[in-house]
């Protein structure tokens, strides 16, 4: 466990609407690897980088057979989206873990926000994931009883 004051400095974000948010988006990613719908693997708050300190996403998609990790999702309220953009854009263009999607959900609006290494800020349709062709607000939408 965390100090507060170790939480205030790291800026952690923990709420428990932020962790249902965040276990729905995980369980429903995780529900569609395991029907093989695609085969890059989510992992919930895991270093991108195992082997050293490095960003730690809200959820990662994982590529076993590249060792990259394409797809990287961050969950917040309004507040915190503006600052979850900048991070995934510093991600995206300063790291070499193979990022080339960032997305934030905007829980509080209901809303997706899509940054694209190649393409930028991406407007229309921001909840849909190239990686694995898949619109992420399904996601939110019903999740199958057979995920639990």
């Amino acid at each position: 466990m965390i100090t507060r004051e170790e939480a205030l400095i790291l800026g952690f974000k923990a709420n428990r609407e932020h962790q249902r948010t965040l276990g729905r988006i995980a369980t429903a990613l995780h529900w569609h690897y395991k029907q093989g719908a695609f085969r890059l693997e989510p992992f919930s708050e895991t270093n991108l980088n195992e082997s050293e300190p490095s960003p730690v996403p809200d959820i990662s998609l994982f590529d076993e057979e590249s060792y990259t990790t394409p797809v990287i999702i961050e969950v917040n309220d309004t507040s915190g989206v503006r600052n979850d953009l900048l991070r995934i854009r510093t991600v995206l263009h300063t790291t070499d873990f193979g990022v080339v999607e960032g997305f934030v959900y905007d829980f509080a609006r209901n809303e997706w926000h899509k940054y694209h290494r190649d393409k930028g800020d991406i407007t229309e349709n921001p909840a849909f994931c190239e990686a694995i062709n898949l619109d992420l607000a399904t996601l939110l939408e019903v999740i199958p009883s057979a995920a639990f």
